[in-house]
């Protein structure tokens, strides 16, 4: 269903798979990578055309010398953008790519439509200690702090990444997100130019990110709706699929 093409942009080649219909919507992946299409992105291919990138770094995309922060990746993907001729593109970040999302969009909130962040990354640090420090952790570790439900950390850890593409991932979102600690301290006074619709999603249970997070984004973002999801982690879009796709589809119709 989604074709997959290799878009190369200032001599950086990276993976690309495109499916539907419609006004373009961008995924925006976590420190996770994207190594398979996430499944609530099929119920949104019939009204509109889904982009599912793989950043600089991760998966099997290039890892280019020059990435060595979030502003480089965010510059880079204004130019993919111009390249792809992609206009009026809702966006769907999640974790790191909620954090992407807010750092495009703040430089050029014209060519936005809405944006969707989940867990989002960038506006605060994760609080003091190891137990919300993700570079703490091994991956099994990981795994069992990403969900909230058990039989989601069994179906991971049954399915373990590849142990290179892991280290490559890894390697990536330490320059990415390292000091700072996944956030930008400046982030906070250009919110304000983030005037499109914004849906804000949370997992009630989020160890990765704890949903206190976000009171800062509703009071730095007035205007977004906020949904928190009971009995789920990091990923709303995965262990509350149902009621996420529902949500977004329908603040994505909304707008």
């Amino acid at each position: 269903m989604f074709s997959t093409s290799w878009p190369d942009v200032n001599h950086c080649r990276t993976r690309l798979r495109r499916a539907g219909n419609g006004a373009p919507l961008v995924y925006l992946h976590g420190a996770n990578g994207v190594p398979n299409v996430p499944k609530f992105l099929e119920h949104v291919l019939p009204e509109w055309d889904v982009l599912v990138p793989e950043h600089p770094g991760f998966g099997e995309s290039d890892d280019p010398d020059w990435l060595e922060c979030m502003d480089d990746l965010a510059y880079f993907y204004l130019d993919w953008l111009d390249q792809l001729g992609v206009e009026d593109v809702h966006v769907v970040g999640s974790s790191l790519g909620g954090w992407l999302t807010m750092e495009l969009s703040i430089r050029q909130p014209q060519r936005f439509a809405s944006l969707t962040l989940i867990g989002s990354a960038g506006l605060s640090p994760p609080p003091p200690g190891p137990d919300h420090n993700l570079f703490r952790w091994s991956p099994a570790q990981l795994v069992r702090n990403t969900f909230h439900d058990d039989a989601f950390v069994q179906a991971a850890l049954m399915a373990p990444p590849d142990a290179e593409t892991a280290a490559k991932n890894r390697h990536t979102i330490t320059r990415l997100g390292w000091q700072p600690r996944l956030h930008n301290p400046l982030l906070h006074k250009r919110l304000h130019r983030l005037t499109m619709p914004v849906f804000i999603a949370w997992g009630a249970e989020d160890r990765v990110l704890p949903v206190t997070q976000v009171y800062e984004f509703q009071r730095l973002l007035p205007h977004a709706e906020v949904r928190v999801y009971p009995s789920c982690g990091h990923l709303p879009q995965v262990e509350q699929q149902e009621a996420f796709t529902q949500d977004l589809l329908r603040f994505l119709r909304s707008v």
